[in-house]
């Protein structure tokens, strides 16, 4: 959802605890540019008002959303995520992408798809897909290409493990400086990870060990302080050479 105009500085509420009926924004007051709501926020009128209970977040340039570490996924459209196949039907992929409804993956929303190589997947298979649309009362549709049509990175993932994990967790692992656990982890480690935004994310290495270790490091993480990581994964990585 876009709301036109914006202010060219966050709102006062940024990083803070926010309850719905907060009022974040006041767009009559702004300059003319552009904002992007994400998800627990909605506009009425002149007004950006809170939706659900969390902390409000802000990355430039533009774009404001709610998180909250509940394990329930709200969809968003633009969010990547780690989905699973639980149904084919001829025009459409069925799949769980833990939000409060199944999403569908048309059969032709792949690079060059056309009716005669449509991919075949079975029940199960994951994916690293996009939401393209996430309106509400109807069933998110996803995507394996970026807005300019090209597959990317997007698509299936094979071999590794999917772990769970709550959406605010998600969101400290695709930040920006990188997570420092992922990065002391990487360090010493060598696998790929990737992350939905919908409290999933995936990894994979050479040795099934490394998996395990990697996903429950990065589980354990988010309930402890930075100091206590530090400790954590220093007595981790003591043995790896």
């Amino acid at each position: 959802m876009e709301a036109k105009p914006s202010s060219t500085s966050p709102s006062t509420f940024i990083d803070q605890l926010v309850v719905p009926g907060d009022v974040i924004l006041d767009l009559s007051s702004m300059a003319n540019q552009t904002i992007k709501l994400g998800g627990g926020l909605r506009q009425d009128g002149d007004s950006i008002s809170v939706m659900k209970a969390g902390t409000l977040r802000f990355t430039k340039p533009n774009k404001y959303w709610v998180e909250s570490s509940h394990k329930r996924y709200v969809p968003s459209a633009g969010d990547n995520v780690l989905g699973v196949v639980v149904d084919t039907k001829p025009e459409n992929f069925l799949v769980d992408i833990k939000g409060p409804a199944l999403a569908f993956l048309p059969v032709l929303a792949f690079e060059g798809g056309t009716r005669r190589n449509i991919p075949k997947f079975e029940v199960g298979t994951l994916l690293y897909v996009r939401v393209v649309n996430a309106n509400t009362g109807m069933n998110p549709e996803l995507s394996c290409m970026d807005a300019n049509g090209k597959a990317a990175e997007y698509g299936v993932l094979k071999e590794g493990y999917m772990f769970e994990s709550s959406t605010g967790l998600s969101r400290t692992l695709l930040s920006s400086p990188p997570y420092p656990v992922l990065e002391a982890l990487g360090k010493k480690l060598s696998f790929e990870i990737a992350v939905g935004i919908n409290g999933r994310f995936w990894v994979n290495a050479s040795q099934s060990s490394t998996v395990i270790l990697v996903g429950n490091a990065i589980l354990k993480s988010e309930s402890l302080s930075l100091v206590q990581q530090k400790i954590y994964l220093e007595k981790l990585l003591k043995n790896i050479q």
